[in-house]
């Protein structure tokens, strides 16, 4: 497995698997978004931001795993910065994921860990999460997933995090599963 930094040409790849990392909350939002966007999907308006130079959660902030030559996993992960505590929300169900990261703010945020699914449990998961905690430096780590994702809460908390809050999350849908998003924090190295 090697890691390398994303290109803008990786923007399809990092909208998959935030999609996938987010449980297809990534697509849902995108889907509310579409409106006079020129997108036709959810994903294609993914791949649109993850192809901007700005902003946070672009390619320029991520890393690509590959394994048995094709794209294994990918992170996402930036220092978050004093404008989150500005940042204005849209949807309710996006405003817990929010004031979670105002309370984390100046730590190194990993917004996206996934990895697909085909390649799960042979440690590609770990490694990108050791080298997002290398890449930030002297700064903590935090990070939000969902209360039902046992396999990356066990990964978590073997590599040192420890819950610091949680918020009610929204269901999206009727079948989904109720659940509360999970800040994890890791203390600088």
């Amino acid at each position: 497995m090697t890691l390398r930094p994303a290109t803008r040409d990786d923007a399809a790849e990092l909208a998959i698997l935030s999609d996938i990392a987010s449980h297809g909350f990534a697509s849902w939002l995108w889907l509310g978004e579409l409106d006079g966007t020129g997108s036709d999907t959810p994903m294609e308006l993914g791949r649109l931001k993850m192809r901007r130079d700005d902003g946070y959660g672009t390619w320029r902030h991520a890393v690509l795993a590959e394994a048995y030559g094709e794209t294994a996993g990918a992170a996402i992960g930036y220092a978050l910065g004093e404008d989150v505590k500005k940042m204005e929300v849209d949807r309710v169900a996006l405003q817990p994921v929010i004031d979670l990261q105002k309370t984390v703010v100046g730590s190194w945020f990993i917004a996206t860990l996934g990895v697909y699914g085909h390649l799960r449990g042979i440690g590609i998961g770990r490694d990108i999460l050791k080298d997002q905690i290398d890449r930030a430096g002297s700064l903590p780590v935090s990070l939000i997933t969902a209360s039902d994702n046992e396999a990356a809460l066990s990964l978590y908390k073997k590599n040192g995090f420890s819950e610091a809050a949680r918020q009610n999350a929204m269901s999206l849908f009727e079948s989904s599963r109720k659940h509360e998003w999970v800040l994890l924090t890791r203390d600088a190295r």
